[in-house]
């Protein structure tokens, strides 16, 4: 028997609710595995375009039997096909991506209901970003989900201050674009009246605000425990800067240290975010790692860019992603991001590139050739 779709939800926030408070992944091994074959059953029944892939490769829910073992989809599948378990309606919420590399062709991944991807947002944010209290100040510096709606990350700084912005928290991006102004104005009372706050923003967020302020000779001494989150994003930008670069730049402009500079892991296609660990190790008076860290209800693995088998810690390769809160998409996700992982997290190495997508190339035509009819 298959589950709906409401009993599908409901078991993931089940298992969200469980896990939302460990740092190990280790206590949840059998839960997951048994979590990601039920859904791996449910949307092989649901979602058409994934079952015909799943067929192609000669996988179904009677042969699968762990969750490494589940087809994964190539990203490029977002772009080029409709993912989704349930029907779409007129007016169902979808997430876009920019669609820098191919503006024809943008990923989409429709949310009928976010009652999944709000809980698998707000619990590793708390865990990761705001280890050490329940609210603080949060300057957003990328449009709130009002102004852009079709966004994962405007969703994302809208909730980030629902959850656990104070009172003096503001979005400064709309439609006319960043207020320069206003976020001098709360950095100068923040700095004045001596109370934390927190930058949040994509990286090319930060590189407009820091052009700005260097015009106009502008620095913070930012106070204790202020912490800069940096979503990351430089794709088809007309220009990118070096991430130690960057960070030394934030250091000098708003007296930020080290372990309160931390950055996500996030896309369009996916429902769960990772997170540098640094803050979440500084207040727990821990040696800091600076690697990312997967919620309980993810798993990464490093794939060989050519064969797409598992490589060891140490090794680069390609990012696949298996995410229980993708319950109406693809729960797994053959990602185009090369990463390095040890037995502390993961690291970013950037795009795959050239010669190096092989794997990748291979993986998208299966999937279009097992949708041609």
């Amino acid at each position: 028997m298959t589950e709906t779709s409401t009993e599908i939800q409901n078991k993931i926030l089940a298992f969200i609710n469980r896990y939302s408070d460990t740092n190990s992944t280790f206590q949840s091994n059998s839960d997951f595995n048994e979590a990601a074959l039920t859904l791996f059953n449910y949307q092989f029944q649901n979602n058409l375009p994934f079952r015909k892939y799943a067929q192609s490769k000669r996988k179904s829910p009677l042969l699968v039997k762990k969750w490494e073992d589940i087809p994964l989809m190539p990203i490029q599948g977002y772009k080029q096909l409709t993912l989704s378990t349930t029907p779409i309606t007129k007016d169902e919420s979808v997430f876009m991506s920019s669609g820098t590399t191919d503006p024809t062709h943008r990923s989409r991944n429709y949310h009928p209901v976010f009652n999944v991807w709000d809980a698998s947002m707000k619990y590793p944010f708390k865990q990761y970003v705001l280890p050490d209290r329940s609210k603080m100040t949060i300057l957003g510096l990328f449009p709130s989900a009002i102004t852009n709606s079709n966004s994962s990350l405007s969703r994302y700084v809208s909730k980030a201050i629902d959850y656990f912005g104070d009172s003096k928290s503001h979005v400064f991006v709309n439609e006319n674009g960043m207020d320069y102004q206003g976020i001098v104005s709360a950095l100068n009372e923040a700095q004045t009246h001596r109370y934390p706050v927190m930058l949040l923003g994509a990286s090319f967020s930060y590189i407009h605000l820091l052009d700005y302020l260097k015009e106009n000779n502008l620095t913070f001494k930012l106070p204790k425990d202020s912490r800069l989150f940096d979503t990351g994003g430089f794709k088809g930008q007309s220009r990118s800067i070096s991430p130690e670069k960057l960070f030394q730049t934030f250091q000098d402009t708003f007296n930020i240290d080290r372990a309160h500079y931390i950055n996500m892991y996030g896309m369009t296609e996916i429902c769960s975010q990772c997170y540098d660990q640094n803050l979440f190790d500084f207040y727990h008076q821990v040696p800091i790692n600076y690697t990312k860290k997967a919620p309980a209800w993810v798993r990464i693995q490093i794939l060989d860019t050519n064969t797409l088998k598992p490589l060891p810690n140490g090794k680069p390769g390609l990012i696949a992603y298996y995410d229980l809160s993708n319950w109406n998409s693809c729960l797994a996700i053959l990602t185009e991001d090369m990463s390095v992982q040890n037995s502390t997290g993961f690291r970013l190495l950037g795009r795959i590139q050239g010669a190096e997508a092989k794997g990748c190339s291979i993986a998208v035509d299966q999937l279009l050739q097992a949708n041609q009819n």
